[in-house]
């Protein structure tokens, strides 16, 4: 069976993020996919990359003992899925976090003569489900950067078959009808992941 490491990062469980955690979970499992579900949150995943750490980053030797856990299902994954709202045209710091502390030389890249070499060519679904309280166009306008950093950063380590990147625009200002659609709309994708 199939393996997806899905992340999420929201703390509320109350909030639409935690809905859209929870469709893009079942989803998966009914399309087959064994779920690794990774709430950063609930998992109390420390973000902070600390002093000991950065000096260490370079070192593949040990750079990975303080979240050889993380490594270790990542590497265990076929697919990445990402849930998380946007926030501040970024991330939130938890997911920053995870990126900063889990996805590091030796498991995510190598550095090699001639640049960076992707290492999780396990990974071969990609996806991200998200939230923006901006507009299309605001977004665009900040240069969206998390829709870059999934279509083309950890894309890029990963090389998947297949990419998705779906957003909900404008959350602040959305309806019941546009929320539901939504949720169905990740329902479907996840389930033709």
């Amino acid at each position: 069976m199939p393996k997806a490491l899905l992340v999420y990062a929201h703390p509320c469980e109350e909030s639409f993020a935690s809905a859209l955690h929870a469709a893009t979970a079942e989803a998966l499992t009914k399309a087959g996919w064994d779920v690794d579900d990774c709430d950063l949150y609930a998992e109390k995943f420390d973000p902070v990359l600390s002093a000991q750490e950065r000096r260490n980053y370079h070192d593949t030797a040990i750079n990975t003992a303080p979240v050889q856990g993380y490594v270790d299902r990542l590497r265990a994954a076929d697919a990445l899925v990402l849930v998380f709202p946007v926030w501040n045209f970024g991330y939130p710091a938890i997911l920053k976090g995870f990126f900063d502390r889990v996805f590091l030389p030796g498991v995510s890249f190598d550095l090699t003569p001639t640049g960076v070499q992707g290492c999780l060519q396990n990974i071969r679904k990609l996806a991200a489900v998200t939230t923006y309280g901006a507009t299309p166009l605001r977004a665009f306008l900040a240069g969206d950067p998390p829709r870059k950093l999934v279509k083309r950063a950890v894309w890029g380590v990963t090389k998947p078959d297949k990419v998705r990147y779906l957003a909900l625009h404008n959350m602040n200002h959305a309806t019941h009808a546009q929320r539901t659609g939504y949720l169905a709309r990740v329902r479907s994708e996840m389930a033709a992941l």
